[in-house]
This record gives structure tokens, sequence and C-alpha cells, in this order.
């Protein structure tokens, strides 16, 4: 009997990661728990029913707290799954926090389709709720950086440098045969956390590509973020930045901070209209206190708590920025446009051509920062077309993912290269870039899977 590993999500697309080891020796393992976001087509997948018995996976692996890795956890416990959910403590705190805001929004989502007869099911119903939520978060077993028995593997947990507590996983299964999993990788530049450790190898590994077609530019990235903030200022207008609640707005506020402190931009009020990325900001807050050995040194709460940044925590105090009565900066979830509070901010500013809309990372397919960065003239929004007339700024370079260049660098490190690459967690054209660099600058067999697809493993692989 061998091994087998699953593709269930993360193939073909960012979103919906969920790699299912079936030990030959040991239990059913899920690497990752993602939410299918983005094209119809890829949320429908969460609503079908999880191909296995939920009660028949002895555990789960979250590498970080982002949706698109931890997001479907819920919906696996509303199933049958009793745990335990393995991850490093500040993953946990940052789950939670993620969790609840998802359900949340698809309470409120499934109350709007049932009031404006927008869902084909009556009653629309939410995927999940707060009390799936609770349950899951109850089965959560924490473990720093280091070495634990799972269901006849030995894992340990990596630091990836991508979000807070973010972690790539090291499976040893019984019979010997490595597995690393990279979950989101990220970069060495981050300015908040210190760079993913050394990658020494594997016999099996999954890495993701989300940039796998892509170099960033961090000094191009930071005149265009300057230039865009003062020619809107400029013209009378505020800058919305839709930005992830975890990480992102933490980063942004951290260059909102350098660039005002080299004059570089005009020392505007700067709002932080998202409940979600202030609870997220404290998380961070709290590892600066404790002098976490994942954050880079000589940050202090200043970094990411300056005094002019203005907290908006109620739905009225949202409204206010709606119509700002002076030139401002905005930064609101969600990073794609997806949902939350940034909807009605973008249902403000879009039609207006003073204001500016910037898009600070990765836009999936079927988004609404996708569909804007790809030039659209209107966007659909709670149930309503918005003319797109604010001037559109795309700066990819502020992701924290890992680039092309600086996988195939992080790769390079490895001692004993794998017998095979699994390249996952990208959209086509990337996923097939960096397989063919792979390929080619390091001579090793790299593979990218598709949906559903099986694959065993041992000595043969």
């Amino acid at each position: 009997m061998r091994s087998v590993l699953r593709f269930l999500g993360g193939v073909g697309t960012v979103t919906g990661s969920k790699f299912l080891l079936d030990q030959a020796e040991g239990g059913r393992i899920l690497l990752d728990c993602g939410l299918f976001q983005g094209q119809r087509e890829l949320r429908r997948r969460n609503w079908a029913q999880f191909p296995f018995a939920a009660d028949s996976v002895s555990s789960v692996i979250l590498s970080h707290a982002h949706l698109d890795h931890c997001g479907y956890l819920p919906a696996l416990v509303r199933q049958g799954f009793t745990g335990p959910v393995h991850t490093t403590p500040r993953t946990a705190d940052l789950v939670a926090i993620v969790l609840r805001d998802s359900a949340h929004l698809m309470a409120d989502e499934a109350a709007n389709a049932n009031a404006n007869g927008w869902s084909k099911h009556v009653p629309a119903l939410p995927l999940y709720d707060e009390k799936d939520v609770a349950r899951a978060l109850d089965l959560i077993v924490t473990t720093e950086q280091g070495v634990a028995d799972v269901d006849g593997a030995r894992l340990r947990m990596h630091r990836a440098g991508h979000i807070l507590g973010s972690s790539w996983v090291e499976l040893t299964l019984a019979g010997g045969t490595r597995l690393v999993h990279t979950g989101d990788l990220g970069r060495a530049a981050h300015p908040l956390l210190r760079p993913p450790e050394p990658f020494e190898g594997a016999d099996v590994l999954l890495v993701e590509s989300t940039y796998g077609n892509r170099r960033h530019d961090d000094a191009t990235t930071m005149r265009d973020l300057a230039d865009a903030i003062t020619r809107t200022i400029d013209r009378g207008g505020s800058v919305l930045i839709p930005a992830f609640a975890v990480d992102r707005t933490e980063v942004i506020l951290y260059r909102l901070r350098e660039l005002r402190q080299a004059g570089l931009v005009p020392p505007v009020p700067v709002y932080v209209d998202s409940p979600m990325g202030l609870a997220a900001r404290d998380v961070y807050l709290e590892a600066i206190a404790a002098g976490a050995d994942e954050l880079r040194p000589g940050l202090t709460a200043d970094t990411l708590d300056p005094s002019w940044v203005r907290e908006l925590r109620t739905a009225e105090e949202s409204e206010t920025v709606n119509h700002p009565a002076e030139p401002s900066i905005v930064i609101s979830a969600s990073g794609m446009a997806s949902g939350g509070r940034v909807l009605h901010h973008l249902a403000r500013f879009l039609p207006d051509p003073r204001m500016s809309v910037l898009i600070v990372g990765f836009a999936a397919l079927g988004t609404r920062a996708r569909a804007l960065v790809d030039g659209a003239p209107s966007v659909k929004i709670h149930g309503r077309y918005v003319p797109v007339r604010a001037e559109i700024v795309d700066l990819p370079g502020f992701s924290v993912h890992a680039d092309a260049d600086e996988m195939i660098a992080w790769l390079s490190t490895a001692v004993r290269p794998p017998s095979v690459t699994y390249v996952v967690h990208g959209e086509p054209a990337a996923a097939r870039t960096l397989r063919d660099r792979i390929d080619a600058e390091l001579g090793w067999h790299a593979v990218v899977p598709k949906q559903d697809e099986h694959v065993l493993l041992g000595e043969e692989q």
C-alpha cells in the first residue's frame, strides 16, 4: 500500500488550497483548508460536499491565516470533521479573526440576497455560521515552529515570512518519505517579517506559484504609490486602498509612514476602516511587544500605530469617509473587493474622476479588484452597476508572495532536490512558467497537477 496525495484545491487557481494526504501507515491529513474565491464557478465549489467523509479526515494542518488557506475549515466541521487542527500560535490568533469575519460577511450576504431577491435559492443561506466557527476554533492545537507527531507523521513548521505566524510545512511519513508544502512563501524584502527559513530539500514538494511569471520591483512600487497619492490629493480627490486585513493593512501603514517621514506624500488624514484589520494589527502589536523572533528587529508599536492614523470601528464612522471633507486616504477590506466595507466606499469613489483606487497586491480572476485592474468600465456592487471614472492604479509589488526569482532562489538552497515538484496555487500561466523555470534552471522534475487528481507517494517517486 502506498500513500496517496490528492489535489482538492489550489490547482489552476490561487484559491481554495486543499491537499489531502492519505498515508499508507497513518491517518488522513489535510494540508490547508482554504475557501475558493473569485470566479463564480470556483465559488460554487465551496458548496459541493467534501469528496470524502469529513469525519474520515484525521487532522488538518494550516500553513497560515489567509482565507484561501483556512476559510473552508468551518464548512468541514459542519460536515463532521472533529479535529485536531495544527498550526502556530499566532496563526491561531489570526485564524480566529479571519473566520469570525468570514461568517459575519456570509450572514450579511445571505440577508442581502434574501432582501433583494439576488439568489436562486430561497432562502439564501450562509456556507457556515458563527457556531461552526466556534467549533472549528476549539479544534486548534498550536505548536511553535518545531517538531510534533501528527497521525503517524512527524510535523515541522518552518518560518515562511508571508504573514505573521505563517509556515512552510515539512512532513516526514512513517516510511521515511519527506513531503514539503510551501503554503504561501514570503519575501526577503518583507518590511515587517524575517525571510523564509531556507529549504534543505524533500522527496515531494508542493510549491506555490502565485507570482510564478512575475518579478517585484520595490523601488518602482514605492515611487508609483507616492506619485498616485500626490496627484490625487493635488486634484482635490481622496485615495481608497482595498487591502487584506491581515498583513497588507500593516504593510501599507508601514510604507505610508516611510513616505510621510521622507516628505514624499502630503500629510493628509489616513483612515483604517476595517474592524478586522484593526484586530489583526493588534495581534502584530502584541507580537512586537513580545519580541517575536519572526519579526524584523527594531519594530516598535509606532510602526503600525502612528498617531496620525484614524480608526473607524462603527458603521456610522465608516459612512463619514464616503464624502470626505478634505482629501484623505482610506484603507479598507477586503483586498480583492469581494466583500466588506470597502464595497460601500467603492460605490462612492468609483464614479468620481478626482478619486483614485489603489490595488495593492495580487487580484484573482473573477474579483472586482481584478476587473478594475483589467480596465472594466463598470463593476457590479450590491446588485447595481457602478461606473468606473476614478483613476485605478495597479501596485502588484505590494504582494508579500515571493516572486519568480525569489522562489527559484529559495528552491536553489536545497541540498537534496525533490524527486518530484508539484507546482500549485497559481493561475495556469504562472504555474506553467514556474514549472518551466524549475525544469530549465534547477533540472528538477516539475509537474502542474490538475484539480481532483491524485498521485502515489513512495520510493518510486
